[in-house]
């Protein structure tokens, strides 16, 4: 995952980064949260996490957002895949960290719901770019 970087997207927008954990339980269940009313999308499901602050690391970021959104501490987390998605509000570059280890029982501290999930999910609608994860999930599970 070395490849060049860029700060803006093909259409020419800014890019917007984005830390985002899947929280996988030992069971292999896995954390989804809905997004809140006034955020775009909102009432869909994702994988919980958040913008990136200059400066900041993949894991610094991933870990302050689930702190402030589930009022966990990450313990154990590595980064496991990276998706652009264009969003008609955002072009968006998602890092997805696998989280293995947190402190503490997640709960939506936004007022969010959140749902433990195994393949296939219960929840729905789904974020658009949270589907390739399900599929890599899926396809890691058939492994």
């Amino acid at each position: 995952m070395n490849e060049a970087r860029t700060d803006v997207a093909p259409d020419g927008r800014k890019v917007t980064e984005v830390a985002v954990g899947v929280m996988v339980q030992p069971d292999g269940r896995y954390l989804l949260a809905q997004r809140p009313d006034g955020k775009p999308y909102e009432g869909y499901w994702e994988f919980p996490g958040g913008k990136l602050e200059a400066g900041e690391s993949v894991e610094a970021a991933l870990s302050r957002e689930l702190h402030e959104e589930l009022g966990i501490d990450v313990t154990a987390c590595e980064l496991w895949r990276t998706l652009e998605h264009n969003y008609p509000h955002a072009y968006v570059r998602l890092f997805f960290c696998k989280v293995t280890g947190w402190s503490g029982t997640p709960r939506g501290r936004e007022g969010q719901a959140i749902a433990w999930q195994a393949l296939p999910v219960a929840v729905a609608p789904l974020l658009p770019a949270a589907i390739p994860v399900l599929n890599w999930l899926e396809a890691e599970a058939e492994r």
